[in-house]
C-alpha cells in the first residue's frame, strides 16, 4: 500500500514522464545504445555557456522541478555509437548538498542552500534512460543532513551508491575507498585524495552545483567540486590553519615551500591594486588567496564531463542559514567550469574580475578568461542553442559577505567596475 509520500512521489514522476514523452508505464522514449554523449552542438562549442529558462511556479513545486530535470537531460544527453562514453562507465554525481535546518526559520526558507533534489532526480532519470546503471553520489560534507531534502531517499530508489564521508588516519595510509592524484605544479597540495570512484578509469563526472552566495562570493560549479575531496583535505577555507597547521598525517601532502610561495603571490596580487585586498573581513584576503590556490590545485587533477548550475531558485547570504531564496528560473551549463562560473557571477550581480579565484585560475593556466564579455552565450530552447547576448538575461543580485569593505553592509554585491583591457593577467 502506498503511503501519502509515495503517492505524491508516484504522481510527480508520472506527471513528469507524461510531460517529457514517457508513456503511462514510464517506458523510455529513447532507445539506449552502446555509448552516450552530449548534444553535438555542446560538444562543438566547449567554450560556450548555455542558459535554459525553466518554468517552475514556485520553488517547492516538485512536479515541475522533476520535469525540468528530466526534459533537460533528454535534450543534452544523447544515445550514440562510438565514439562516445560507454554506458558501462560509472557516473559520478556531485550535487551541492548543504541542507540546513534552523530553529528560527521555517525549513522551507532554507531550501536554497543546495541543489534542488527533484531537479537532480529528473537528471538521473534521464541518464538512466540511456542504459546507464552505475551511479555514484559523492559528497564530503553535511552527512547528517543528506536526508533532510530527500537525497538519500532519491539515491536509494534510483540505485545510486553513496560514499561514506568519514575516514580514519590509517585509511589514508591504506588508500581505503579513495583515489590519490599528484598535483602538477601544486601551490598548496602536492597530492589530493578524492572519494572513490572519482578520478578512477571508466568514470564520467556530472557536476550539478547550486546558484547561491557564500563567503567566497558565489559557490557555483568550481567550488562544488571541492566536496569531492576527502575530509579533512576538503577544508579549503580556514586559511593557514589548514595549511601550516594541518594534522601530521597531512603534512607530506603539503608543498614544502608553501609559505614563501603563497606570501609572494599574495603580495604580487596586492600590488596590482585589485579590489578588496584591504578588507578586514574574517575570511580575509589571505584566506581567499589560500582558498583559491587549493581550489586550483584540485581543479588541475579533475576532469568534468559537464558542469551545471541549478538556478531554478537562487540564494543570497552566507550559503547556509542566513539568506533568502529567489525564484530565478535559470539553469546554466557548460563543458568549461570556469567560464560557466564567470557567467553565473555576472548574472548574480557581481563583477567577475573582482573575484580572486578566477584571476588566479587564469594565471595558473586553468582558464583562458575571466571576462564575461568574451564568453559565447546561447539560450537552450527545446533542445536547440539560440545565440544570445549576456544582456538578454536579467541579473539577480545575490548579495554575499565576501571581503566586506569598510562602511559597507555585511551582505553586499562585489560589483566595482573592473578594467578587463588593463588587467589581462
Amino acid at each position: 500500500m502506498l503511503n501519502r509520500r509515495d503517492f505524491i512521489r508516484a504522481g510527480a514522476i508520472a506527471t513528469a514522464g507524461a510531460a517529457a514523452g514517457l508513456d503511462g508505464l514510464g517506458a523510455p522514449a529513447r532507445m539506449p545504445q552502446s555509448h552516450f554523449g552530449l548534444h553535438p552542438f555542446i560538444e562543438r562549442n566547449p567554450k560556450a555557456v548555455f542558459i535554459r529558462r525553466t518554468k517552475v511556479p514556485h520553488k517547492m513545486h516538485e512536479e515541475s522541478k522533476l520535469r525540468e530535470g528530466l526534459t533537460l537531460a533528454r535534450e543534452i544527453f544523447v544515445p550514440m555509437q562510438q565514439p562516445g562514453i560507454p554506458v558501462s562507465h560509472r557516473i559520478v554525481l556531485k550535487p551541492n548538498v548543504c541542507s540546513v535546518r534552523s530553529r528560527n526559520r521555517p525549513h522551507v526558507e532554507n531550501w536554497g542552500t543546495g541543489t534542488d533534489p527533484q531537479f537532480y532526480e529528473g537528471m538521473v532519470m534521464g541518464l538512466k534512460e540511456l542504459g546507464l546503471t552505475k551511479f555514484h553520489f559523492v559528497e564530503a560534507n553535511n552527512f547528517p543532513a543528506w536526508n533532510f531534502r530527500g537525497f538519500v531517499d532519491i539515491n536509494e530508489r534510483l540505485g545510486i551508491e553513496m560514499n561514506e564521508p568519514e575516514r580514519r588516519v590509517r585509511n589514508f595510509r591504506d588508500g581505503y575507498e579513495m583515489t590519490w592524484s599528484k598535483v602538477p605544479d601544486g601551490v598548496v597540495y602536492t597530492s589530493i585524495p578524492h572519494y572513490a570512484p572519482v578520478n578512477e578509469p571508466d568514470t564520467w563526472l556530472l557536476n550539478i552545483a547550486k546558484w547561491k552566495a557564500h563567503g567566497m562570493c558565489l559557490t557555483q560549479s568550481v567550488k562544488n567540486e571541492q566536496g569531492l575531496v576527502v575530509l579533512p583535505y576538503v577544508r579549503f577555507c580556514p586559511g593557514w590553519k589548514m595549511v601550516t597547521g594541518v594534522p601530521d598525517f597531512m603534512k607530506p601532502n603539503i608543498h614544502p615551500r608553501v609559505e614563501p610561495v603563497i606570501n609572494k603571490l599574495f603580495e604580487s596580487h596586492k600590488r596590482m591594486n585589485y579590489a578588496r585586498y584591504d578588507s578586514t573581513a574574517t575570511l580575509s584576503p589571505m584566506h581567499q588567496e589560500i582558498w583559491a590556490h587549493k581550489t586550483c590545485d584540485n581543479q588541475s587533477v579533475l576532469k568534468t564531463g559537464l558542469a551545471m548550475i541549478e538556478g531554478i531558485y537562487g540564494r543570497d547570504g552566507n550559503g547556509f542559514g542566513i539568506g533568502n531564496d529567489y525564484l530565478t528560473n535559470l539553469v546554466m551549463f557548460s563543458k568549461d567550469k570556469f567560464r560557466l562560473d564567470v557567467i553565473g557571477l555576472y548574472l548574480g550581480g557581481h563583477e567577475p574580475g573582482n573575484i580572486n579565484l578566477y584571476r588566479i585560475a587564469k594565471e595558473r593556466g586553468l582558464s583562458d578568461t575571466f571576462n564575461p564579455w568574451e564568453i559565447p552565450i546561447y539560450e537552450w530552447i527545446d533542445g536547440e542553442a539560440v545565440p544570445r547576448k549576456l544582456t538578454d538575461f536579467e541579473r539577480t543580485p545575490l548579495k554575499t559577505y565576501y571581503l566586506q569593505k569598510k562602511g559597507e553592509p555585511e551582505y553586499h554585491l562585489v560589483n566595482e567596475p573592473f578594467d578587463y583591457d588593463r588587467y589581462k593577467v
